[in-house]
């Protein structure tokens, strides 16, 4: 990593902005404010990605995965090669512009709202399509483009499973308001755990309830005034400053070393 300063990716998960309906910012938005605050004043370089953006944004569009990794490994190439699809319409494919982002940190925090005891919509379309970074192919031609009878029979040969992103710390804030804030905690933590990225610390992991069952109108005067938890999404930040501090050289991660007895 050299003598650069520090990166880390701040995600915002949330769908709503105040750029389209409803016209107000999210509360998810709010919180990556506050975490990018801490870690710029500690001199760590970050670059914020709006999720929300896919709503409010021309050409911001993350198109649905189509699992070719679940035919066979090596059909899913790196970068993702199922888009643009000019024939039916699908193009401007933000993802191009994503999987650097994510290459270009040394770390991300993920702020994410409970939707329907899920993560939003353009979180979990993000979610996957990121499975080309874990595992996918980077060479076509190895494949003769998409055919998946080539393509099991090079999985069956033997897969070269790459790990884009081992080694990166991570951090994780979700808040609800009734339901399901550590349910989509740990999916997403367990998600990044499995390519291999690490957390940054107990503190680094966050859930919480803003305004619980209180009116949604009222939602951002209960931010304003639940000054414990502003402190807590402080604290992943800090949490996630001290990590990274501590581990310049990625491999200094307790386990990055050890190779996995298996992948799928």
């Amino acid at each position: 990593m050299g003598d650069r300063p520090q990166r880390v990716l701040l995600i915002n998960g949330s769908a709503r902005s105040e750029h389209t309906c409803p016209g107000e910012m999210s509360k998810s938005y709010r919180l990556v404010e506050l975490a990018q605050t801490e870690l710029e004043a500690a001199g760590i370089d970050t670059e914020v990605l709006d999720l929300s953006r896919t709503i409010s944004k021309y050409g911001r569009n993350i198109h649905p995965c189509k699992a070719c990794f679940s035919t066979a490994a090596p059909l899913c190439h790196f970068p993702c090669s199922c888009y643009p699809n000019y024939s039916l319409g699908q193009s401007q494919d933000w993802m191009n512009e994503i999987y650097p982002m994510w290459l270009r940190a040394d770390a991300v925090l993920i702020v994410s709202p409970v939707n329907w005891y899920q993560v939003s919509s353009p979180l979990k379309a993000m979610m996957d399509r990121m499975v080309c970074l874990d595992g996918g192919n980077p060479d076509p031609s190895l494949t003769q483009g998409k055919h998946a009878d080539i393509a099991k029979q090079v999985e069956l040969d033997g897969w070269n499973y790459q790990r884009r992103l081992k080694g990166r710390l991570f951090a994780v804030i979700v808040h609800g308001d009734v339901e399901g804030a550590k349910d989509v905690r740990r999916s997403i933590s367990d998600w990044l755990k499995f390519m291999e990225m690490a957390p940054a610390g107990p503190k680094a992991e966050l859930d919480r309830y803003i305004g619980y069952w209180e009116p949604y109108a009222t939602s951002h005067e209960a931010l304003d005034k639940d000054l414990p938890i502003q402190r807590e999404v402080q604290n992943v930040a800090r949490t996630l400053r001290d990590a990274l501090l501590a581990h310049h050289d990625r491999q200094a991660i307790p386990g990055s070393e050890l190779v996995q007895p298996r992948n799928k």
